[in-house]
């Protein structure tokens, strides 16, 4: 593994160095661009054809559907896809300096990236152990941050005042968050309100495709609270898992994360401007265990204080949702101010994670770990820990994609002062095949 990542990042330098020297009119010289639309759609057959040996890996495709059914009925080994994934990242390499234009070069750099994580991928499946942190590198370009439990029970120590009581902080909590649940029978008309409110906030300031729209549905026995099945021609499928309880928040969460100007909006500015518009068709597939995970996830969790930033959430949330969920207004304010010092201990999931994928710790202990430090009921940890068997260090795409998000965002002068500058940096970023080592200074 360690010399996989070091080819990596030898390719990768490659590539840099070679955008970097350009050529002196700045033009894209015609064969390079030929040479990467062969490796594109090349990859793109590879993705697919993983996909019949991982069914989790292709998490959308609307390109051509010739290409699904050729690799249907010629499927592949996991050695045979790897190999011809490493000989187009040769190919790539070899591309002649001609990639002065900006997102020329970001291309090039995006295809490599994503190939190396297909072959990190099929190296798993083919029973390579990688540890937590090589495994996010391989395959996400990016390394979470280690967290003490000193460090977390620092942050517990904060919570006591706000959560007096009876009987354990987690304890305390889940009976506190029980209080502002949705009921059942409100549910779909707190999450339409949502949606309006952040697809209102969105349009505002992205010119969003004619005629996209998205479907919800609300479903059970799902690892995952949300998830955007992108359909293509702009369209998406969003499911909302009603396994457990789901809190006031988590309207605007899943309205933003999922739809505007979340994932929905992401596909669909990446299909507009990069597949529709520019003619590139690895924006026609999209690989789940890949480093653009990160991105989407990020841009997805930092788009909800893009749409509401401020107090201007709590203040929607008081005068509207509230209301329509039959919960009392009045409380908002203590909820969110115990919600912000929850949110705190959220690196606790990616060291649980960590812990437990690396083997140091098994189910039980991962279970008590998320209970004690990320605050989380046993019945939601052992949903958390479901999530773990089935996606792993997919984990860290949440909380680091959403902090080298906002970190990228206010260095490009989107900071919270300057909001619509926010907006123009963040829907260039939706808009863009960026990788997550380039969102770091």
């Amino acid at each position: 593994m360690t010399r996989a990542i070091a080819r990596v990042a030898a390719v990768l330098a490659l590539a840099a160095a070679a955008c970097a020297s350009g050529n002196r009119e700045g033009r894209v010289e015609p064969e390079s661009v030929e040479t990467t639309d062969r490796a594109a759609e090349e990859y793109v057959k590879l993705v697919l054809a993983l996909g019949t040996r991982d069914p989790d890996y292709v998490d959308a495709y609307y390109g051509p559907a010739q290409w699904r059914e050729d690799v249907l009925a010629a499927p592949q080994g996991l050695p045979e896809i790897r190999a011809r994934a490493l000989a187009v990242i040769d190919r790539v390499a070899a591309v002649p300096s001609a990639a002065p234009e900006r997102e020329a070069r970001l291309r090039t750099d995006y295809l490599t990236a994503q190939l190396w994580a297909l072959v990190a991928r099929t190296r798993m499946l083919d029973g390579t152990t990688m540890s937590f942190d090589e495994e996010s590198k391989a395959l996400y370009d990016a390394v979470a941050p280690h967290h003490t439990e000193e460090h977390f029970e620092r942050l517990r120590r904060e919570l006591e005042p706000l959560l007096a009581g009876d009987g354990s902080l987690v304890e305390r909590y889940e009976r506190f968050r029980a209080e502002f649940a949705i009921p059942p029978d409100r549910l779909d008309a707190v999450f339409q309100k949502a949606i309006e409110a952040c697809r209102e906030r969105t349009a505002r300031h992205i010119d969003l495709p004619d005629g996209e729209s998205f479907e919800i549905e609300y479903v059970r026995d799902k690892p995952w609270s949300g998830y955007n099945w992108y359909q293509g021609g702009y369209r998406s499928l969003i499911q909302v898992n009603t396994d457990l309880p789901i809190t006031i928040d988590r309207a605007i969460d899943l309205a933003c994360h999922e739809g505007y100007p979340g994932h929905h909006v992401y596909n669909a500015l990446l299909e507009r401007h990069l597949l529709r518009e520019r003619g590139w068709v690895e924006f026609s597939v999209y690989a789940l265990f890949s480093p653009q995970s990160l991105i989407a996830e990020g841009t997805a969790n930092f788009g909800i204080e893009v749409a509401f930033p401020g107090d201007e959430r709590i203040a929607f949330e008081r005068e509207t949702l509230f209301p329509l969920a039959g919960l009392d207004p009045g409380a908002a304010e203590r909820y969110y101010a115990v919600q912000e010092r929850v949110e705190a201990l959220d690196y606790a999931g990616n060291e649980a994670a960590r812990k437990y994928l690396d083997r140091r710790i098994d189910r039980a202990a991962a279970v008590d770990y998320l209970m004690r430090y990320a605050l989380m009921p046993r019945k939601r940890a052992e949903k958390r820990v479901d999530f773990f068997d089935k996606y792993r260090s997919y984990v860290i795409n949440y909380n680091l994609g959403q902090d080298l998000v906002r970190g990228w965002v206010e260095r490009n002068g989107g900071t919270p002062d300057d909001p619509e500058r926010r907006w123009e940096v963040f829907e260039e970023l939706l808009s863009s095949p960026r990788l997550p080592s380039g969102l770091v200074d």
